[in-house]
C-alpha cells in the first residue's frame, strides 16, 4: 500500500493570477485546436457521448459553433447510424460516435464510419483496462492510422500514456467527476479533476487531453486547459437544453424540465440492457434552458476574456504564462457572487 498521499486539486482550489496584457480586442484570441488525424475544432469543446446529451440535433449545434457531439451509444447500432447520418447532412465538420470495448463494438464503429462519423469515441468508464488495449488494436487495424479514434476515461498519467501506445490519438481525462456521476463515492476511487489534467498533461506521448467531468463554467475550462488540456468534454452544462434529447415537462406551477442522468445510473441501464448491475451514476432533473446558440455564445465569450486575462492569444501561450494559486475556503467564497441581499 502506498502510504504517501499528495494534494488532488479541484478547480474550486486555484485561481489563475491575472498577467500583463497587450490585447486590445478579443478577437485576437483564437481558440481553434487541431486535435489530430484531420479532426479540427473551433471551439475546444465537446459534448459528452450521455443518451440525454448527444444526438442529432446537438450534433449540428455543437459543429455550427465550432465543437462536436459524440453521439452517444446507448441504442442500436442502426439507430446510432441514423443520428449520424442525420447530423452529418447538416454539419459542415466534426461529428463523432461512441462505442464500447465489447460485443458489437466493431459492428457499431463501421456502421458509424460509413454513416459519416468523422471520429470515433471509445466510452468506457475504466479505460486503463486489458479489454480497451485489445479494441484500440482491432479498431486501428479496421479504421486505419488516419482515423481520429478517442478514448478513455482514466486518471492517471500512466493511463494516458498506455491508451496513446495502445492507439487512442485523444484521451479522455477524469473519473469520477461529473456532476451527476457517483463512481468515488461507490468505488473510492478517482483524482480530483484538475490534478488529473495536470498529471495527465505530463504526458510526453502524441496525444491529446480532453478534461472531462467537474466543469461548470467558462472559467473552469480555462483553467483546464491552462492545465494542459487542449479541449473540454461537457455534460450538464448543455443539459436541459432545447437540442438535449427528451421531451420539455411541466410541473403543476408552470416551471419547465428535462431530464438529464448518467449512462450508470439505474434508470439508463434499465433502459438500455432491460437491468442494472452496479450503478454509478444517478437520475435527475434539469430546468429548460433554451438553445444551445446562447449557452455556447456566452462560453466562448467567458473563454475569450479568461485568456485576455493572461495575455495570452491562444491555449499554447495561455499553458506558458498560467501561474495557479491556491485559494482557502474562505476565497472560495469571496470568489462567488457573494452580495447580502437583505441589505437592500
Amino acid at each position: 500500500m502506498n502510504t504517501k498521499f499528495p494534494n488532488g486539486l479541484s478547480y474550486d482550489d486555484v485561481l489563475l493570477v491575472p498577467k500583463y496584457s497587450d490585447i486590445k480586442s478579443r478577437s485576437e484570441i483564437t481558440l481553434s485546436v487541431d486535435m489530430g488525424k484531420t479532426l479540427q475544432l473551433d471551439l475546444p469543446l465537446f459534448s459528452s457521448p450521455m443518451d440525454t446529451i448527444s444526438e442529432d440535433r446537438m450534433a449540428i449545434a455543437m459543429d455550427k459553433a465550432g465543437g462536436a457531439a459524440i453521439i452517444h451509444r446507448y441504442n442500436s447500432i442502426r439507430q446510432q447510424e441514423e443520428l449520424v447520418s442525420k447530423s452529418v447532412s447538416e454539419s459542415r465538420n466534426n461529428v463523432g460516435a461512441a462505442i464500447g470495448i465489447t460485443g458489437d463494438y466493431l459492428e457499431r464503429a463501421t456502421a458509424a464510419f460509413n454513416a459519416g462519423a468523422t471520429f470515433i469515441c471509445v466510452d468506457v468508464a475504466h479505460g486503463h483496462h486489458l479489454m480497451m488495449q485489445k479494441a484500440l488494436n482491432r479498431l486501428k487495424k479496421l479504421l486505419g492510422d488516419n482515423y481520429h479514434i478517442m478514448a478513455g476515461n482514466v486518471a492517471t498519467l500512466q493511463g494516458v500514456n498506455d491508451l496513446a501506445d495502445w492507439g487512442a490519438d485523444s484521451v479522455r481525462c477524469n473519473i469520477g467527476g461529473g456532476s451527476i456521476c457517483s463512481t468515488r463515492i461507490q468505488t473510492g476511487h478517482g483524482v480530483p479533476g484538475l490534478q488529473t489534467i495536470i498529471d495527465c498533461a505530463q504526458t510526453d506521448r502524441d496525444v491529446k487531453i480532453i478534461a472531462d467531468g467537474g466543469i461548470r463554467n467558462s472559467g473552469d475550462i480555462v483553467k483546464a486547459i491552462a492545465a494542459g488540456a487542449d479541449a473540454v468534454m461537457c455534460g450538464s452544462l448543455f443539459a436541459g437544453t432545447t437540442e438535449s434529447p427528451g421531451d420539455v415537462i411541466m410541473d403543476n406551477s408552470g416551471f419547465r424540465w428535462k431530464t438529464y442522468r448518467g449512462m450508470a445510473s439505474k434508470e439508463a441501464q434499465i433502459d438500455w440492457k432491460g437491468k442494472y448491475s452496479s450503478f454509478e451514476g444517478v437520475s435527475t432533473r434539469v430546468p429548460f434552458r433554451g438553445p444551445m446558440e446562447e449557452i455556447l455564445f456566452n462560453l466562448e465569450k467567458g473563454i475569450r476574456s479568461g485568456y485576455s486575462y493572461s495575455g495570452a492569444r491562444n491555449a499554447t501561450e495561455l499553458q506558458v504564462v498560467a501561474e495557479f494559486i491556491h485559494q482557502t475556503s474562505a476565497g472560495q467564497s469571496e470568489s462567488n457572487t457573494h452580495i447580502n441581499q437583505r441589505a437592500w
